[in-house]
Parts: structure tokens; C-alpha cells; sequence
């Protein structure tokens, strides 16, 4: 827990899902749905973390495991609550739990323009392994792909 701000962070819960995806819609040009939020919390093969400060969810993050990999993705924090470490404490635990559940590698794709997380997921363990052009859109974007590696 972030005590000086308050925040905790635990797994994603049925009545989280319209605070998520109303997050997902703050964050990204190309959000997820309502619909595959409610998907996660049935699908053994994904796990959804949140942050939550004074009942109010301000940051999550996603891991979907694979073949013994982990792929974290939707990464997001509200604007006015970024700077405050939240990103990092998140990272913390969805890679921590991964490793519970036996993940040793994991991998991510950030938007090469993104910077601010770039460093996040280097500071986490994270290098690049290349790019995938033009893969985002709205902006048009290329990926960054990231891999940490046991």
C-alpha cells in the first residue's frame, strides 16, 4: 500500500468494471469496452489489478498468461494521478503475481512516443527488443516490444 497517498492496490472486482472502463476510456485513443473487462473476471488466463484511493479506482493494469508468459497491457493511470509512483506500485505487484503463478518472462508493447512509460517498464526490468512500425493508431504510432526476462 502507498500509505503517505493512500492507495492500495488489489485484484479487479465485479463492481469495478464500469470504474475501469471509464479509466480505459481516460487513458487510450482506442479503449477497451465495458464487455471485455467483465471477460477478465472470468478468464483464468488474465489477471486485473487496480489502484484504488478513497474508494475511487485511479490507475490498473493487466496481465494475460500464455504458454508460461505474461503479457501486461493496459496500463493506465488518471492524468491528475500520475507522477505519484502509482504506475510503478501496480507494475510491482502484476509482475510479483505473475511470478506466483509460475511466469518467468514477460513481455509488453508501449508506444514508442510514450517515454514516460518506456522508463517506467525499463525501471521494472524491462528492454527493448525491437519495434513493430506502425502498430498504434489514433495516433499512428509504432510499438516499442519489451521483454523482462527471468
Amino acid at each position: 500500500m502507498l500509505k503517505e497517498m493512500n492507495i492500495r492496490i488489489r485484484e479487479m472486482r465485479k463492481e469495478d468494471v464500469d470504474a475501469v472502463t471509464a479509466l480505459e476510456e481516460s487513458c487510450f485513443s482506442m479503449p477497451w469496452k465495458r464487455q471485455d473487462f467483465e471477460d477478465i473476471l472470468t478468464n483464468p488466463d488474465r489477471y486485473y489489478l487496480v489502484a484504488e484511493s478513497d474508494n475511487a479506482i485511479v490507475g490498473g493494469c493487466m496481465l494475460t498468461m500464455k504458454a508460461g508468459e505474461g503479457d501486461v497491457s493496459n496500463v493506465a493511470v488518471y492524468e491528475e494521478h500520475r507522477g505519484k509512483h502509482i504506475a510503478t506500485a501496480l507494475m510491482q505487484e502484476l509482475l510479483r503475481v505473475g511470478e506466483e503463478k509460475g511466469i518467468r518472462d514477460f513481455t509488453l508493447e508501449v508506444r514508442e512516443q510514450n517515454q514516460p512509460a518506456i522508463r517506467l517498464y525499463e525501471h521494472a526490468g524491462f528492454v527493448s527488443e525491437g519495434i513493430r512500425p506502425n502498430f498504434y493508431d489514433k495516433p499512428k504510432d509504432n510499438a516499442v516490444i519489451m521483454w523482462k526476462r527471468a
